[in-house]
C-alpha cells in the first residue's frame, strides 16, 4: 500500500470453500471438503478487514471445521465474529434440516467472547487485523416466497425457499481513525433484499463514520447506491459530531467502491458483490480487484480505501 492510511477490505462469497471446474461445475467427489483451500483463498486476499458470507460451521460436508475462526487464525485476524443466519445440518438431498433447539441469532467469536455452542450453523464473518472496539448483530426474517435460481452443478433452475439473513457490524480502529464496516448477505428474492439493504443505514447510524457495506447483496451493479441514494432524500440531514467534511445524513453520499463483475466466478456477467461506502473524503478507492479464485461460484472484491 502506498497510502500510509490506506486500509484494504474485502468480501468474499465463500460457498463453505468448495472448489469448482474452470467451466464453474463442482469439483467431482467435492461434497465433502477441507479447510485449506478455503484458508489458502481468503489470506491471499491479504485483507485488513474481510466479509465472509456463506461460511459453515461444525458442517459434515465442510469436515465439521468452524470455518470462521480457521480463517481468523490462519489470516492473523486477531479480531472477529461470526453470526449464524441459522442453525441446521446440510444433507445431500434433503437441503438443511433445522435444529430446533437454536432457533435464533447467536454470534461466535475468540474464546470467552460470543457464545460458545457446538450445534451445526450456517452464516457470515466479519475478520478484521485492525483493532475493533465495537460489535452489533442484527437478524433479517426469511421472506415468505420461494424464486427459481441456478444452483452450482445443476443444470437449469430449482425453485428455492430462502433462509433468514443477519448483517454483522464492527467498529474498526482504521489508520485515520475509528470506522463502521459491516459484512451483509442480503436475501436472493427481489424486493425483500432492498428491504433489508435499507434497513442498515438507519441501524448503524450511531455508530462513527465513515461507514462502509461489504457483501453479496444479491443486487446488481448499480441498484444498491440507486436505492441508498433514493431512501436518502427522505431522510433530513442532522448535526453529527463526525468527522469534519463528512457527510452528516444517514443514507446520503453512498458510493460504489468497486465497479466489477463477479457472478458467476468462471465467467463473470454480472456484480452481486459490493463495497459501498458513506462519509468518506474525495479520494478515490485504489487497487480495485475482482481475482478468479479455486473455491466458490462468485469472486471476491478487495478495495484499498483511505481509513
Amino acid at each position: 500500500m502506498t497510502d500510509s492510511a490506506a486500509v484494504r477490505l474485502a468480501t468474499f462469497n465463500v460457498l463453505h470453500g468448495r472448489p469448482l471446474l474452470d467451466d464453474g461445475r463442482p469439483v467431482p467427489g467435492s461434497h465433502t471438503v477441507g479447510v485449506r483451500p478455503l484458508l489458502d483463498a481468503v489470506a491471499a486476499l491479504d485483507a485488513d478487514v474481510v466479509a465472509l458470507q456463506e461460511l459453515d460451521r461444525f458442517q459434515e460436508r465442510s469436515g465439521r471445521a468452524d470455518q470462521a475462526r480457521a480463517v481468523a487464525e490462519a489470516t492473523g485476524a486477531a479480531h472477529w465474529r461470526y453470526a449464524s443466519a441459522f442453525h441446521a445440518r446440510s444433507l445431500p438431498g434433503r437441503s438443511w434440516v433445522r435444529d430446533r433447539s437454536e432457533p435464533g441469532l447467536r454470534v461466535y467469536g475468540p474464546p470467552g467472547t460470543g457464545h460458545d455452542g457446538e450445534v451445526p450453523s450456517h452464516g457470515i464473518a466479519l475478520l478484521s487485523r485492525l483493532p475493533v472496539l465495537e460489535w452489533r448483530a442484527r437478524r433479517f426474517g426469511a421472506p415468505p416466497l420461494a424464486v427459481p435460481l441456478p444452483v452450482a452443478g445443476r443444470s437449469g433452475l430449482a425453485v428455492i425457499r430462502d433462509h433468514p439473513r443477519v448483517a454483522l457490524a464492527a467498529v474498526v480502529q482504521g489508520r485515520r481513525g475509528p470506522f463502521t464496516a459491516v459484512a451483509l448477505h442480503l436475501s436472493f428474492v427481489p424486493g425483500w433484499n432492498l428491504r433489508q439493504l435499507l434497513a442498515v443505514p438507519g441501524w448503524i447510524a450511531d455508530l462513527p463514520r465513515p461507514h462502509v457495506l461489504l457483501g453479496d447483496f444479491n443486487l446488481m451493479g448499480a441498484i444498491p447506491t440507486a436505492a441508498l441514494g433514493a431512501a436518502g432524500l427522505l431522510v433530513p440531514s442532522r448535526p453529527t459530531s463526525g468527522r469534519p467534511g463528512r457527510s452528516s445524513s444517514p443514507r446520503a453520499g453512498w458510493r460504489r467502491s468497486a465497479r466489477v463483475r463477479t457472478f458467476p466466478s468462471h465467467r463473470p456477467l454480472a456484480q452481486l458483490d459490493h463495497v459501498l461506502a458513506a462519509g468518506l473524503g474525495p479520494q478515490p478507492p485504489t487497487a480495485v480487484r475482482a481475482p478468479r479464485m479455486p473455491v466458490s461460484d462468485h469472486r471476491p472484491v478487495v478495495v484499498e480505501l483511505s481509513l
